[in-house]
């Protein structure tokens, strides 16, 4: 197998750790460049914890870039150190990273390389969405170039996470993400209805802390603080595992049950809807008819229980997308 290359852009928060460490455990993925952008952390915190993150995984010659400290409109609101803590990654103190980051942008970054892998390219975006658009600023022909884009976020018909219709990464940039969403390339979707329904629990933190993996330890101790956040909303030491699912979809390493092609978009005005992401799911009741202009796949739904798989790739019992996984009929290879 051929591994896919893929640019990754995060706001390296607790999850998107995960999400890193799931990529860097998978054969079938090269990464070929990471940008941050300010987010969870900011854009500068966010590069120092994905370098940190690299070097402790022994991957030190990943490229990482700097990108948007604010957002296309306002500025940087300081982050959510109540859910991911003050250095964004739960207090923890990884070992500092010897590597600088790249002197070009996280935008200038993505176009350099989808030049260098003109249709081979995927990008997983995993934090607001403004490296993203910058990126189809400065490159038109980027949507050509690229094979597809794989983000986390949104809600469809779940409430949002940060207003009642409008989840974080969508919310924190809804300017960026309606430019992203307009964007005639292939698109899927990692929304909350499918995040906050695959969790993470206590007897997983326990076997990452067990490992004698130094990244799995160090996720074990980071969702010790991500835990404590989501017992307010579950009830129970546990978490939502968002940025890795969307890393596992953009692998292929899944199987999804519901994933409809839609047309969709962002509301990016002043009102109430400011964030919200409008999915045109009219017709679900008789199997998701085709849409003419549809090219956003929304996935609504896992055949199966994503925390085992993600935490055998973590702890290196099963390569993460070690063979392709068949998508159902009605969602597009």
């Amino acid at each position: 197998m051929t591994p896919t290359p893929l640019y990754l852009d995060c706001d390296t928060g607790i999850d998107d750790a995960l999400a890193l460490a799931y990529l860097l455990a998978s054969p079938s993925a090269h990464l070929v460049g990471i940008g941050s952008v300010s987010g969870n952390v900011s854009a500068a915190v966010g590069a120092v914890n994905t370098l940190n993150l690299l070097e402790l995984a022994g991957r030190p010659e990943i490229p990482v870039a700097v990108g948007a400290h604010d957002p296309l409109a306002g500025s940087f609101d300081g982050g959510a150190p109540h859910v991911h803590g003050a250095n964004g990654i739960g207090g923890v103190e990884l070992p500092a990273s010897r590597t600088a980051v790249q002197q070009e942008s996280a935008a200038q970054m993505l176009v350099r390389l989808a030049h260098a892998y003109p249709g081979e390219l995927n990008v997983v975006a995993i934090g607001p969405l403004t490296n993203i658009a910058l990126a189809l600023r400065l490159e038109p022909r980027l949507p050509e170039l690229v094979a597809g884009v794989t983000l986390m976020g949104g809600a469809v018909l779940v409430p949002g996470n940060i207003t009642p219709v409008a989840e974080a990464n969508i919310a924190n940039d809804p300017e960026a993400a309606r430019e992203v969403f307009a964007a005639p390339w292939n698109l899927t979707i990692v929304p909350l209805d499918v995040t906050m329904a695959n969790v993470l629990e206590e007897e997983h933190r326990l076997e990452l802390l067990a490992s004698d993996k130094p990244v799995a330890r160090a996720l074990g101790e980071m969702l010790g603080y991500y835990y404590r956040f989501y017992e307010g909303i579950f009830g129970r030491a546990c978490s939502a595992m968002h940025d890795p699912l969307a890393a596992a979809i953009a692998l292929e390493a899944v199987n999804l049950r519901t994933a409809p092609v839609v047309r969709a978009e962002v509301d990016a005005g002043s009102g109430p809807g400011r964030g919200q992401t409008v999915c045109d799911l009219r017709g679900m009741h008789v199997g998701f008819p085709a849409q003419e202009g549809a090219r956003c796949r929304v996935v609504l739904e896992l055949e199966q229980d994503f925390a085992p798989h993600l935490v055998d790739v973590l702890l290196g019992r099963v390569p993460a997308g070690s063979g392709a996984v068949t998508a159902p009929e009605s969602v597009p290879a």
